[in-house]
């Protein structure tokens, strides 16, 4: 009986959810004993890992090493799982009710209940398995990036902004965790047997890349950007024609190498850029040539660091007061997040899903322009992988992205003139995955 009273709360949520999720009835007994089973996994702390570990694990990968890791991810998950179910339980009732929250909620329990009942693996054939088994979780949590901004943005009234932040970081740190392990072991899994870590190009573990050229990863991204169709939404939702995209000059240490994981740090800076990009074209739409944004890199000891210098016009405006509420998922610091166009587009973005890589994006543009006169059906809009144009997920993604490994990012608003942004990420891979338990 104490239990039940130090959960009430908690469990008022979770019956509601059960209710609204269409589960099946529950008797009180059953219900007990599937909160047993999260307590037991929530008592339970995270296994961080450093890049370094990743890397030295991974690196002459072979069958027993692989049985191991697909137990250790079969193992882990649902601990990571199981504290950010005890983060939501511990909501307010009207915000576990809201659109968006419930549906997560119901994820997030059936990916728990399915990992901690899947059996260990033993044979490279039930690691096969085991992957076709994380595949299938991946895809079926796409949702939850947009569903979680959703469901917030609709309880910002109900939350102080910084309880909502703090929710939402744990909340999202702890997807890109678990996303990082389990696509981590299907990228060994594919790799058994080649020797990827010394190949003469994009020498690699995994998904981490051990020589990773920092230019050379901003230089894909200006091109994929510069690629992309030539309309430009304003701020008023409207679409107007551009004809052309500032030139981005690259400076400092550019030969600089170093591990990191590729599609982090791409997404990183393909977000950045496509701001400062936007925010020239907009700000200079009647000159030419439109001023240049400079992406100076610079080599520390123990970390890289990346300044980009846009001439946009700087960040504050009437509803945005400082540069760092740009990261809030609060109404109180960004009122944007209540616009009616914003919350439709997170609806849409919803149903289809939002993965947050830059390969979601390009692909549509893509297929756009290869199908200009065509009336068929948008093959990557119909997989789910479509963009997520303004719907404000690309500067706070970035911004988990890079403190995960214990990284930061500022943006420094010169109102008037344009916008520097400062990226710093730990360069040695010794950081500790930065989940809170």
């Amino acid at each position: 009986m104490s239990w039940q009273f130090r959960n009430s709360h908690a469990s008022v949520g979770a019956r509601h959810l059960a209710r609204h999720t269409h589960a099946q009835p529950q008797s009180t007994a059953l219900h007990f004993y599937q909160n047993r089973q999260l307590e037991h996994y929530a008592s339970k702390e995270a296994k961080r890992l450093s890049l370094r570990q990743l890397v030295f694990f991974g690196r002459q990968m072979d069958e027993e090493k692989l049985i191991k890791s697909a137990n250790y991810v079969r193992t882990e998950l649902p601990v990571r799982i199981a504290h950010r179910l005890r983060d939501l339980q511990a909501l307010p009732y009207v915000v576990v009710t809201q659109e968006g929250v419930a549906r997560v909620y119901e994820m997030y329990w059936s990916a728990f209940e399915k990992f901690r009942r899947y059996p260990q693996v033993t044979t490279l054939a039930e690691n096969q398995a085991f992957c076709e088994f994380l595949e299938s979780i991946l895809d079926e949590h796409a949702p939850v990036i947009p569903s979680l901004s959703l469901g917030l943005s609709l309880s910002s009234p109900h939350l102080p902004p910084d309880s909502l932040d703090s929710f939402m970081s744990r909340m999202l740190v702890s997807r890109i965790s678990r996303r990082v392990l389990a696509e981590h072991h299907l990228a060994l899994s594919k790799s058994l047997g080649t020797n990827s870590l010394h190949l003469p190009e994009d020498p690699h573990v995994g998904i981490i890349y051990t020589a990773l050229n920092l230019r050379h990863s901003i230089d894909k991204c200006v091109a994929l950007l510069r690629g992309r169709p030539d309309d430009i939404e304003e701020g008023n939702g409207e679409s107007v024609p551009n004809c052309g995209w500032p030139e981005v000059v690259v400076d400092g240490h550019v030969d600089t190498k170093f591990s990191y994981i590729r599609e982090h740090l791409e997404y990183i800076i393909f977000e950045l850029l496509k701001n400062a990009m936007r925010a020239t074209w907009l700000n200079h739409r009647d000159s030419s040539p439109l001023p240049p944004i400079r992406a100076t890199i610079v080599a520390g000891e123990n970390d890289v660091g990346l300044r980009i210098s846009d001439q946009g016009g700087g960040l504050s405006s009437a509803r945005i007061k400082s540069p760092s509420d740009l990261f809030s998922f609060s109404h109180v610091r960004n009122a944007t997040r209540m616009d009616d166009t914003r919350l439709g587009a997170l609806r849409s973005a919803s149903s289809r899903g939002v993965k947050a890589t830059v390969a979601e994006q390009i692909g549509p543009w893509r297929t756009e322009d290869s199908n200009v006169n065509s009336h068929d059906k948008d093959p990557e809009r119909e997989a789910g992988i479509a963009p997520h144009p303004r719907i404000g997920l690309g500067l706070p993604m970035s911004s988990i992205f890079t403190t995960y490994f214990g990284g930061t990012l500022e943006l420094v608003s010169l109102d008037g003139w344009g916008t520097d942004v400062y990226l710093r990420l730990p360069k040695l891979g010794t950081n500790l995955e930065g989940i809170e338990v």
